[in-house]
């Protein structure tokens, strides 16, 4: 088992907790995650989160930006049960996200948790998504739905995030801010929202950079988001919805060993330095919403939207591995156009005198990309764009059709169910035949219908109960589809959908202002679960190991203990374990498997134990201070449990003053992170070639910080 090495003492700790606490925020005291908000993505109308009988939260998006670096979204989703948010400090790849387990074993991007903006989708027709173009400048909230209602979403729904960008309003604001901070980390931004008579626009503009505390370890990333409203009359809008990330030349200091983590945390492996690895990514994308009211209980939403994006990453696979005749290279350029469309009917009504809604949809989403692969070295020069060995085109599509309603059929009961019919099918055309390489071309279709249902009831006015079950599936995604075990070409058509049963039940409960909370016990049954078997020379291979089980309990308790006092506790205990054994391979090459995979092991990627508490002292103006902590419990990183990531514990401590300056609110903060520099994994790399798991975390570190508000 690998745990971390001990802490070492921060030399100028002391000084560091003293400044945090007695200089300054950006804001006061954030409210925590709710669930007493008005939400959206569980039943599509706007709900209160404590009448819907799912387990949904509601970050606020004061929180996502204030007294913070303000760019990742792990950073804000600590107290949000259930949700495991891990930053890589690695900006050449994705935050790690999974919910209740699901979608841990992702090896890149967030895999099983779908992602949407506005209502528009950041995740592919066949699940994969990304994160790291939310613009949290601009956000009004998150929503994290949990549990069986996230299936009405379609394939790879093991949960929902959807942030919402804020709507404009009068008077006009211009919000500037800059911050600095440790390792090089500069942030700057300026968001601006009005709103003029039937038009109103939210535009936000957001720089970050950074050195990193690893070699091989810069990022510079540029991002835009704009939303402009425009009411027609009372029920009808119009929304126009434009993003854009630019990432040039992220480096990517790739994981680290156990041996090489416990020697020093802040090195970088020898390959990435020889191979120059990074990633470019450029992405647009643009969107447009009409709200269309048809009568006094029905309306009509129809989305479009369309975006291009592109990447270039230098990856370290070896010379010999690369000159292999089937190798892909280990330079890969993507070129991706995407879009599709959403048409929904709701109706908000009376069914036998009690109140009752019912939604029903069509979805169509549509990639096509060409993907290219080169060698990274030219002769005996390394981290080079060299010889293209491979060409081919992926176009992925889905779609889908979906139904749900809720019906409030007695005084404190109410009955959710929907269903959803999905047709997901990918395509790949071999552009780049040879006798050598063969042909990789191939085509697969899936489908899949997800029933849903959920009965809450009103115990008391202050205590809801609630009770769920649904269905759902998850295909695989073109990169799992694309290599044989046996090396043969063509894409491997013996890969199965793993298909899921998940129920829960909860309780949610809100006392007055000052104390709410919520708990929830889950089971969730995979069939068919898609795991690695081989990965070798760059070439990652997948198989279905059969039954899987992810089982556990979450709770969460806010409670504002005096006028100016808040305390926040979340805490999520997951079992997930693989109920059927398995064959892996452990050596290279592999034809057959040949290694055992007991019944019982550990999914790798999932802690047990994640516990998170925070205490806030202050009010809007003047000043304000927190101290948070979160207790990770030890991280099994393969499907042998051969290996762990140590469990650990780590502190961050925010002090702040708010105030005017010429009669415009401005704010001052600084924050310091670990302080007892713990030196801890803050990401795992899941069944990592060579033993490469661990992507270490930053030991101390501090980030400042100033807004000022133009009115």
């Amino acid at each position: 088992m690998h745990t971390p090495p001990p802490r070492r003492t921060a030399p100028a700790l002391a000084a560091l907790v003293c400044l945090a606490i007695a200089g300054g925020a950006l804001a006061g005291p954030a409210a925590p995650p709710t669930l007493s908000g008005v939400v959206i993505t569980a039943t599509r109308i706007a709900m209160p989160a404590f009448d819907v009988p799912a387990t949904i939260f509601s970050v606020p998006g004061a929180q996502l930006r204030s007294d913070s670096l303000g760019v990742n979204f792990a950073d804000a989703a600590q107290g949000v049960p259930g949700l495991l948010a891990r930053d890589q400090y690695n900006y050449a790849q994705d935050q790690q996200i999974s919910i209740r387990g699901i979608g841990a074993g992702s090896a890149f991007g967030v895999r099983g948790v779908r992602i949407y903006q506005d209502g528009i989708p950041q995740s592919g027709p066949g699940g994969q998504g990304e994160i790291s173009q939310f613009n949290l400048g601009s956000a009004s909230r998150v929503e994290v739905l949990e549990g069986p209602f996230s299936a009405l979403y379609g394939n790879s729904s093991g949960g929902v995030i959807q942030l919402f960008t804020a709507r404009g309003t009068a008077p006009g604001t211009v919000r500037a801010d800059i911050g600095f901070g440790s390792f090089g980390a500069v942030r700057a931004g300026v968001d601006a929202e009005d709103a003029v008579g039937r038009l109103d626009y939210n535009l936000d503009f957001t720089h970050f950079s950074w050195q990193g505390f690893r070699p091989q370890q810069s990022a510079r990333s540029e991002s835009f988001n704009g939303k402009v409203d425009y009411a027609f009359g009372r029920h009808d809008r119009l929304t126009f919805i434009a993003n854009v990330i630019s990432r040039p030349d992220s480096e990517d200091a790739q994981g680290l060993t156990a041996a090489q983590f416990a020697a020093n945390p802040d090195q970088t492996s020898a390959a990435a330095l020889a191979f120059n690895t990074r990633k470019t990514l450029q992405q647009q994308q643009g969107g447009l919403i009409y709200r269309l009211g048809l009568t006094a209980h029905q309306s009509l939403r129809l989305m479009g939207y369309y975006g291009h994006r592109t990447v270039l990453q230098f990856l370290s696979i070896p010379v010999g591995a690369q000159r292999a005749p089937t190798s892909a290279g280990a330079v890969i350029a993507l070129d991706r156009g995407f879009g599709g469309g959403n048409a929904r009917w709701t109706w908000q009504g009376a069914l036998a005198g009690r109140k009752a809604s019912w939604v029903a949809g069509v979805s169509f989403n549509k990639a096509n990309e060409l993907r290219r692969g080169y060698d990274n070295f030219i002769g005996s020069t390394l981290g080079v764009q060299g010889p293209m060995r491979e060409n081919e085109n992926n176009v992925d599509w889905n779609f889908d059709e979906y139904t749900q309603g809720s019906w409030n059929f007695a005084p404190r009961w109410t009955l959710t169910a929907g269903v959803r019919h999905s047709e997901v099918r990918f395509v790949t055309v071999d552009n780049l035949l040879s006798a050598a390489g063969g042909n990789d071309s191939g085509a697969a279709t899936y489908t899949a219908t997800s029933p849903v249902a959920g009965l809450l009831y009103a115990m008391r006015p202050w205590l809801h109960l609630y009770a769920s079950f649904g269905q759902g599936f998850q295909t695989p995604i073109s990169s799992e589809l694309a290599y044989r075990l046996n090396g043969a070409p063509g894409l491997n058509l013996a890969l199965r959908p793993a298909r899921s049963n998940n129920g829960e039940i909860g309780a949610k409960f809100q006392v007055g202002r000052k104390l709410s909370g919520s708990f929830a016990a889950f089971l969730t049954h995979t069939n068919d679960e898609i795991v690695v078997v081989s990965n070798l020379g760059g070439r990652s291979t997948y198989q279905n190991a059969g039954r899987t089980r992810r089982s556990g309990v979450q709770a969460s308790l806010d409670y504002r203990f005096a006028p100016d006092w808040q305390g926040q506790l979340a805490y999520t205990y997951v079992d997930a374990v693989y109920i059927d054994a398995y064959r892996t391979c452990t050596t290279t090459p592999c034809a057959v498997p040949n290694v055992v995979v007991p019944a019982g092991n550990r999914l790798p990627g999932i802690p047990r134990n994640d516990a998170y508490a925070k205490l806030s002292w202050g009010g809007a103006l003047g000043w304000h201070a927190s101290l948070s902590g979160q207790y990770m419990g030890a991280i099994p990183v393969n499907s042998l449990n051969s290996a762990y990531a140590g469990a650990y514990p780590v502190f961050n401590v925010m002090g702040g003053y708010r105030g005017a300056i010429l009669s415009d609110p401005a704010d001052v903060f600084v924050r310091v992170n670990n302080v007892l520099n713990r030196r801890y994994v803050g990401a795992v790399i899941v069944g990592a070639s060579g033993g490469g798991y661990f992507e270490p975390a930053p030991g101390v570190n501090v980030f400042a910080g100033f807004t000022i508000s133009l009115h």
